[in-house]
């Protein structure tokens, strides 16, 4: 399974944002809630979940969207599935590390 990655540095961190590849360009509603899965945030390098676990594991802050992107994360260790909320179908979560 393929994901887009994008990983962002600067003082403050490490930011990661992770969706699965089919979701991006997306937009994604529930309720009064929106889901922009664009790519001027989420799009970054096509790679596999794995790589992107990785580069989860060493995040200060991340957003991921995707069954298979929280699938893994969850899998992993790295996100508590009762974090995870919905846009319909689609699973999203936000990680920051205090």
């Amino acid at each position: 399974m393929e994901v887009h990655l994008r990983v962002i540095r600067d003082k403050k961190g490490v930011m990661v944002t992770i969706c699965d590849a089919e979701l991006l360009g997306e937009t994604f509603r529930q309720g009064k809630m929106k889901l922009e899965v664009n790519s001027k945030f989420y799009g970054g390098t096509l790679c596999a979940v794995g790589e992107a676990m990785n580069a989860l594991a060493h995040a200060d802050v991340a957003n991921l969207v995707g069954e298979a992107t929280i699938k893994a994360a969850v899998g992993e260790g790295l996100v508590d599935p009762r974090a995870v909320i919905h846009f319909g179908r689609v699973p999203h979560v936000q990680v920051i590390k205090l």
